[in-house]
């Protein structure tokens, strides 16, 4: 059946507005300092990150208006992202292990996997075994995020990976501290639930300096600051296109 005119400038407009989020190419190439390299990278990132503190997903779950059975498509989405992180990581990390950050990469794959174990138990307060988040069909905007990952994975540098999850995971943390809040006043789940959530959350102290460290050891190498500026705004990008494809798919 085809749609009506009107349905399809109703889509057209939402992917319009999105669209107007991504923000262009910086034009950082010849910036050497890690530490300075990352503050000129966070101010062109700002407008992304204000979306992404402003919305609606979260004000919305926060206010009880997600159904309860839509809780299943984070479930779900989560449970793909992260099998697929676990691998692109570990896949960086083979191509990386003879370079000082290994370190910082292994750890990372050891938070990807206590996290994969949190999610189950969100899944099973979903009402959803492993085998149903296993069998779940993903939402093509949600995966973006972890395509990426897989080509940082395959292609990238270490201190793109650095970057990108420098700039990224504060505002996942974010995110994941209000999806906890509101799993539990909203939808009264219980602690153990919301762990997935409450493991993003908590800030590691050490992690910026770890971070700037591998972009650091990166740029010394050679690696092109403007690669690493581009997988910052690309993964930013590609959260936002999370939360408004969740967004679109919930209400």
């Amino acid at each position: 059946m085809q749609q009506s005119s009107a349905s399809r400038s109703g889509l057209r407009g939402r992917s319009e507005g999105r669209l107007t989020t991504i923000l262009p190419p910086t034009t950082i190439t010849d910036v050497t300092d890690a530490r300075k390299l990352v503050s000129q990278i966070k101010r062109h990132l700002e407008p992304i990150e204000e979306k992404l503190k402003a919305h609606p997903y979260l004000d919305a779950l926060e206010k009880g208006v997600i159904a309860r059975e839509k809780l299943r498509l984070i479930a779900g989405e989560q449970y793909h992202i992260i099998n697929s992180d676990l691998r692109s990581i570990a896949l960086l990390f083979h191509r990386h292990a003879h370079l000082s950050g290994r370190d910082y990469l292994l750890e990372s794959l050891q938070a990807e996997a206590a996290a994969r174990a949190a999610l189950l138990s969100f899944a099973h307060a979903c009402d959803m075994s492993e085998s149903d988040v296993r069998t779940y069909e993903p939402l093509p905007g949600c995966q973006a995020y972890a395509a990426y990952v897989a080509w940082l994975g395959a292609y990238g540098s270490d201190a793109e990976f650095a970057a990108a999850f420098l700039v990224n995971l504060p505002a996942w943390g974010a995110a994941c501290g209000r999806v906890s809040s509101a799993l539990k006043s909203a939808y009264g789940l219980p602690a153990d639930a919301v762990l997935f959530f409450d493991l993003f959350a908590k800030a590691d102290p050490s992690f910026e300096e770890n971070s700037l460290r591998v972009i650091q050891d990166g740029l010394e190498r050679g690696i092109d600051p403007s690669l690493v500026a581009r997988a910052a705004r690309l993964i930013q990008a590609y959260e936002l296109l999370y939360w408004d494809t969740l967004y679109e798919t919930s209400v």
